[in-house]
């Protein structure tokens, strides 16, 4: 498995081998120089931008099971706007599933953060600022960030998150420092819905459906009025093919809080 190690091991080796072969050959095409780093700088980007690769961190992303079960997460609320439509239609249609919440979208939203609570979903760890640069920041800063997501929810709920999913799913060795150091669970997904830019309700079940097994963890986002819209059709098209809608906490067989 390619991971954060194994790349920095195979550049080592590459550039003793072209070290070896400038040696016998004093002359070398420049691409032969200059091709162990560029490969080395693509497995880094593809293990940043790839959760199921595992490459900094090992993250749970599924489940290993031949039993038709699958997870529903949601990153980026509460919001008013449309966290409560989507707590409705689970309700009705009496599933479970994760939130994946930013710290600083509490505040104000604080009945809708215990009602999430109430009717039996996870509060996940999605950091506190989900800022644009947060990728860009010391792993102390980061490790700040999360625990500070972390004690608004605890003010809240009397509960302390311990599944962190990571902004944009992006990972470098400084989060992995920072997960490690917080005594955090990563928290990916094999399915990813793509409801931020799905055009209509339609293409985004399509999507959707043709990712899903046994085992599957599926991304949304209950920032988005799409997933409103497509959200009732995937709930009974998972019954119709006899699937059932477990807590990820429960499919992963993982403690939801610290």
């Amino acid at each position: 498995m390619l991971t954060h190690r194994t790349a920095n091991i195979s550049l080592l080796v590459m550039l003793a081998a072209v070290w070896l072969g400038h040696n016998l050959w004093p002359v070398l095409p420049w691409w032969v120089i200059l091709f162990p780093v560029i490969l080395y700088l693509a497995a880094l980007v593809w293990g940043a931008v790839n959760i199921q690769s595992n490459f900094y961190i090992p993250a749970l992303c599924a489940a290993r099971t031949n039993e038709k079960v699958i997870a529903i997460t949601f990153d980026d609320g509460p919001l008013l706007k449309h966290t409560p439509e989507i707590l409705d239609i689970l309700q009705q249609e009496q599933a479970s599933a994760a939130f994946f919440c930013i710290g600083n979208r509490i505040g104000g939203n604080e009945a809708l953060l215990r009602r999430i609570d109430a009717e039996g979903h996870v509060i996940g760890n999605h950091s506190f600022s989900h800022h644009f640069w947060f990728d860009m920041l010391g792993s102390g800063k980061m490790l700040a960030e999360l625990k500070q997501m972390d004690d608004v929810v605890e003010s809240v709920t009397a509960k302390r998150p311990r599944l962190f999913r990571p902004p944009y799913g992006v990972t470098n060795p400084d989060l992995a420092k920072a997960i490690t150091k917080g005594g955090y669970t990563p928290i990916g997904w094999n399915i990813r819905s793509l409801d931020t830019v799905a055009k209509d309700k339609d293409q985004l079940l399509e999507r959707i459906k043709k990712g899903i097994k046994p085992g599957a963890v599926l991304l949304l986002h209950d920032s988005m009025e799409v997933t409103v819209q497509a959200l009732p059709l995937l709930l009974q098209h998972l019954k119709k093919e006899g699937y059932r809608i477990e807590r990820i906490d429960k499919l992963l067989n993982i403690p939801a809080y610290a």
